[in-house]
């Protein structure tokens, strides 16, 4: 899984950008009847005119590279996002804006297909572009909203990412939006005189800040490719998953979109455990500039782009006062969030890619790390997952990650069900097919989102190492693929999944005992945890509530 020959790897790239049509036009050319009426003349937005070109599905329109707010060059590294420019004539809309600056992983299998296929698009610290797909037949469609945060623990991915791309939910009735937001050091990083020339005396979730401006963006213009501003529904996974949660805690984005999906993350990320502060981010970016005898903001700001990616540190959501005003475990736990629809869940395996090698989890150092692992907390913990044999304590080992974050999603849908909103929660449990010799990690972490995009022929991100072209040749993969994205589409337009010949998808009632729509085969209610392993998360949870300043 760690790397082959740069060779082998583009060669691979290669391969899976043919399988996965990445090129701008589609493989056929559209008869005028599967054109989409909005491509028949710019399109008027807030900052200009917009040309789209026909999608990859018949009938939908995708207009790329829209500028929604302003490069964050200069004076503007580490500022909120600004309001873009407008501009004379029309953008083309016929090719994806530069993806940001993040890290080339060739030697890496999966790679980063953001950056290493042939035909992606460059990076920049000028980045701050969006996608628009549609296939609605007017201005005044009035179709729910899609807007999707992806994920790369905070330094890949962007909106241009081709299994992101929107054909497939756009041709089921709804309007999607992709967009890239800063990474790395540049989207999440605080500073003591960043906080000091704030406005708002905040530093650190500039990444959240695009995501406020892209939701902006969609609130003044969508009504102009046929969506409903009042209907948006933003989702996310991994660290997408953390940034769509975050916003529902966060004041600054009420009223924004009105249903959230997360998949494998909250804002306390793929864990469980308090926030940064803005204080420690602080102190943490001083140290990390003084061995980079860079001292000053003014010395940070003139570094190079990928010097400040790759030298500063990754900080994450942070407590900056402003958009995220405290732990937003305290706001849910006090249901002081936005109220939002949810649906939220997680995959079977999500740890699988981190998993120790063969052999080095033994019972005995299972139980003798007990104490370390969940203090106080051991004996439920031992009770929760026991480890009579080295067999046990291996599984025991391998399973508490993903229960943990499943336990998580479940308790953020949850609070929202507290608030009278409608919560759905699943547990991907669907093992994707895997080609020969490849390292099977599983329904590992990120295994769902062919699935929910149903663009099964795309590359995979980072740690799928799944089959493209095996799932995509396989009727029961496609069968899913279209049963997952339905479900998303039907949330978005109402806040219930359910719709005709698919699979009954019960509301969430209750934290502890769901019901949970397992994803697996077949997909059906039920639950994977248990009272034993519902109780220690609960407790643990509990606990960390009462240290939090």
């Amino acid at each position: 899984m760690r790397s082959r020959t740069g060779a082998i790897a583009l060669a691979v790239a290669c391969a899976m950008a043919m399988v996965a049509g990445v090129p701008v036009q589609p493989a056929r050319a559209a008869s005028p009847k599967e054109l989409s009426p909005l491509l028949a003349a710019p399109v008027a937005t807030s900052g200009g005119r917009l040309s789209g070109v026909p999608g990859a599905s018949p009938g939908v329109a995708v207009f790329k590279g829209i500028p929604y707010a302003a490069p964050p060059l200069g004076n503007l590294r580490w500022k909120p996002a600004q309001p873009a420019a407008s501009w004379l004539g029309d953008i083309a809309g016929d090719r994806y804006g530069p993806a940001c600056v993040q890290p080339r992983q060739a030697q890496r299998v999966p790679n980063n297909p953001t950056v290493d296929l042939p035909n992606s698009p460059p990076m920049s610290e000028d980045c701050l572009y969006l996608n628009v797909w549609t296939a609605a037949r007017s201005a005044r469609a009035g179709q729910p909203v899609m807007v999707f945060i992806h994920g790369g623990g905070f330094v890949e991915g962007a909106g241009s990412t081709p299994s992101n791309q929107g054909d497939t939910l756009a041709a089921k009735g709804v309007v999607v939006v992709t967009f890239n937001y800063r990474l790395g050091s540049l989207g999440f990083l605080a500073h003591p005189e960043l906080t000091a020339e704030s406005a708002h005396k905040a530093s650190g979730n500039y990444a959240l800040s695009d995501a406020l401006a892209a939701l902006q963006w969609v609130q003044k213009n969508i009504r102009a490719f046929g969506g409903d501003p009042a209907n948006v529904t933003i989702f996310g996974e991994s660290e997408g998953a953390a940034m769509c949660t975050a916003l529902v805690g966060s004041p600054q984005a009420t009223g924004l979109f009105q249903r959230v999906i997360a998949e494998s993350g909250t804002w306390m990320g793929l864990g469980m455990g308090p926030m940064r502060t803005l204080a420690a981010a602080e102190q943490e970016t001083v140290q990390a500039a003084a061995s980079l005898e860079a001292p000053t903001l003014a010395a940070l700001r003139a570094l190079p782009a990928q010097d400040a990616v790759t030298r500063l540190p990754v900080q994450g959501v942070i407590i900056d006062g402003w958009i995220v005003p405290e732990d937003l475990s305290r706001t849910f736990a006090q249901h002081r969030e936005n109220k939002v629809d949810a649906l939220a869940g997680s995959n079977r395996d999500e740890g699988s890619y981190l998993a120790a090698p063969e052999g080095a989890m033994t019972a005995q150092r299972w139980r003798e790390s007990a104490a370390q692992r969940w203090g106080t907390l051991a004996d439920p913990g031992m009770k929760a997952y026991p480890a009579a044999d080295d067999a046990q304590a291996a599984a025991a080992s391998a399973h508490v990650f993903a229960d943990s974050l499943q336990w998580t999603v479940r308790m953020f849908a949850a609070s929202e069900h507290v608030l009278g909103k409608h919560a759905y929660v699943y547990h991907f449990a669907h093992e994707p097919p895997y080609g020969p010799g490849a390292h099977k990690l599983g329904a590992c972490h990120g295994c769902e989102l062919p699935y929910v995009f149903d663009h099964l022929a795309a590359p995979r991100s980072y740690p799928d190492t799944s089959s493209p072209e095996l799932a995509a040749a396989a009727s029961p993969e496609r069968d899913l693929a279209k049963v997952m994205s339905s479900y998303w589409v039907n949330f978005a337009h109402s806040g219930d999944p359910n719709g005709r010949n698919l699979p009954r998808w019960p509301p969430l009632n209750d934290a502890a005992k769901g019901p949970v729509l397992q994803i697996a085969d077949p997909i059906a209610p039920g639950d994977s945890l248990g009272d034993d392993k519902v109780n220690l998360f609960r407790s643990l949870y509990d606990r960390q509530l009462q240290t939090l300043p």
